[in-house]
């Protein structure tokens, strides 16, 4: 006989290594949920640690604090009237069952003040941005837990991207639910992708299936939220928003007794009724530029807030990449707390400081001028540089004044660079490549372009000036280190260069593959060599919000020394 549980999916923000203030996050969407008379409550994956911990998870006291964390936790909910919900958490727990002390990826099962059962992490892929569970133990099986005479089964994040193991024993077992408790991190096209696995688990299973996700930044990962519901048949139930806090609501009906539970939550047989039934939310889509937007706005913001930065500098040349970056910093923290800084050389253009002083001027942020000429010659005339060197002393002079600034105010300092410039090594170390964080460094050229002209027509939809002049935008790209510079001059056209990019870098892609993509033999042999030498550079780039599937750093690594030549 069918029954209907009231769920609760809490996608919230934690902190990693925050154990008290993730722990009232915790508290709040409990309380949330029992006021809206929830039966159960998800958490996203190691929620009260925060995700992810990489290899603070190794460290024993960190184990020890998130256990003791976890079963404080349910006194606490206890406490303000919630030990009737079951609480579905995410934590760090530790197996001494070897003699030393290894970390696992577990979920708490609590109930009236109690952990009534745990389910550790089974599968544990190795590749990408999992690779801080290298050592985590192996888990536990598959567990069922009977609560309200319905058979909820747990399985962590990646157990359900398996055909075999959780997903091929709970087939079996034929459970009335499937919660899914994720850290899932944004990629572009990624949240169709999850839609479509979780419907095909519930179908392979018979039963609802409820996945839940992060939200917020971490370091250079962003997690979108986007946590939904589906029913037996895999008909969409509901839908979080994305980019968001939230908890979202959902009556499901779920068959009861379906199985042999592993161990009983409770002896009631049916949910309490309720006052009233709550209606199924469907958020809204974002479009695909809205969604980078958001995800690159989240990173930043994050990445101030959680790290205890107020604001953060930047130089502005009057180019489009700072000009992205500045805007995309006072949509995330404000343009109070944004810092423009104009550095001219006796090469820059007119064009380019008025636009820097236009930028600064549509976003009412504080700007500056500094001339780096004085400091350019003092250099020289300390050292004997020519050609390349030489005018690479403007960008090394300009990173310095950032990073001075940096120490006299407490401004995190910003690098503009993009991900094209990054993959060929069209950066100066110690000069743009300066910084403590990227926010458009997993962002090709060509999308630069993209998301600055889809924000100006935001603003303008929203009656409001757009950010940046129309002449960043359109002008031909310049670093400006030289009279009538062009990056052109040392590269291949972006709108060229990038198709090339995408294929080898995001579709890992080769020579022989980017020949027949129809590529001439000399330009692939070029850009393939500029990627592959790039490598000692992108190793000393600030981090960044990864957006796409493959991002320097995070997913993809070369050697820095090689002899390995594409032929």
């Amino acid at each position: 006989m069918p029954t209907s549980l009231r769920v609760a999916l809490a996608q919230v923000n934690p902190v990693v290594g925050d154990l008290h203030g993730n722990a009232k996050l915790i508290l709040d969407a409990v309380s949330k949920a029992a006021a809206a008379e929830a039966d159960v409550v998800v958490f996203p994956e190691m929620v009260l640690t925060g995700y992810p911990v990489e290899d603070l998870a190794l460290r024993p006291a960190f184990q020890t604090a998130s256990i003791e964390r976890v079963i404080e936790l349910a006194k606490e909910i206890k406490g303000i009237g919630a030990g009737n919900l079951l609480v579905i958490v995410g934590y760090l727990d530790q197996d001494a069952t070897s003699g030393t002390a290894k970390p696992n990826n577990a979920v708490a099962l609590i109930h009236d003040g109690q952990i009534k059962g745990k389910y550790v992490k089974r599968h544990l892929p190795n590749y990408g941005v999992f690779d801080e569970f290298r050592n985590f133990a192996q888990g536990s099986g598959t567990l069922i837990a009977r609560y309200l005479g319905v058979d909820i089964a747990i399985a962590i994040c990646e157990d359900i991207w398996q055909e075999v193991g959780p997903v091929s024993e709970l087939v079996n077992r034929k459970p009335g639910i499937l919660l899914v408790p994720n850290g899932s991190p944004y990629e572009r096209d990624k949240d169709d992708l999850r839609l479509a696995l979780v419907q095909k688990r519930s179908k392979q299973l018979g039963a609802p299936v409820v996945y839940v996700n992060m939200y917020g930044g971490q370091d250079d990962l962003v997690f979108d939220g986007d946590s939904l519901v589906v029913d037996k048949e895999g008909v969409l139930l509901a839908r979080a928003p994305q980019f968001e806090d939230s908890v979202l609501l959902v009556d499901i009906s779920v068959a009861q007794n379906t199985s042999q539970p592993d161990l009983i939550i409770d002896e009631s047989q049916t949910a309490p009724t309720k006052t009233s039934a709550v209606r199924a939310v469907e958020s809204q889509r974002l479009s695909e530029a809205e969604e980078i937007w958001a995800a690159l706005v989240t990173g930043l913001r994050d990445y101030v807030a959680k790290n205890g930065f107020k604001s953060v500098a930047l130089g502005l040349s009057g180019g489009i990449d700072s000009a992205l970056v500045a805007t995309i910093a006072v949509d995330a923290i404000g343009k109070e707390n944004v810092y423009g800084v104009s550095l001219p050389s006796k090469y820059s253009s007119e064009h380019s400081l008025t636009d820097a002083k236009q930028l600064a001027a549509n976003l009412g942020i504080d700007y500056r001028v500094i001339e780096i000429e004085p400091v350019v010659q003092s250099y020289k005339a300390a050292t004997q540089l020519t050609g390349v060197a030489e005018e690479n002393v403007q960008a090394r002079v300009r990173g310095s004044l950032l990073m001075g600034i940096s120490n006299q105010e407490g401004h995190l300092i910003l690098a503009t660079g993009n991900k094209s410039e990054l993959a060929v090594g069209y950066s100066t170390l110690y000069g743009d490549a300066v910084g403590g964080f990227a926010p458009i460094k997993d962002i090709f050229k060509v999308d630069v372009w993209g998301l600055a002209r889809w924000r100006n027509q935001l603003a303008n939809s929203q009656g409001q000036t757009p950010p940046i002049p129309a002449s960043s935008i359109n002008k031909e790209p310049s670093a400006e280190l030289r009279p009538g510079q062009k990056d052109s001059d040392s590269l291949p056209e972006y709108q060229l260069l990038d198709q090339i990019l995408e294929l080898y870098i995001e579709k890992n892609g080769d020579a022989t593959s980017l020949l027949a993509a129809g590529f001439e033999k000399a330009l692939v042999d070029r850009v393939i060599a500029m990627v592959d030498k790039a490598e000692y550079k992108r190793r000393q780039y600030p981090p960044g919000p990864k957006v796409s599937a493959i991002a320097f750093g995070k997913d993809r690594r070369l050697p820095m020394t090689s002899r390995w030549k594409e032929h």
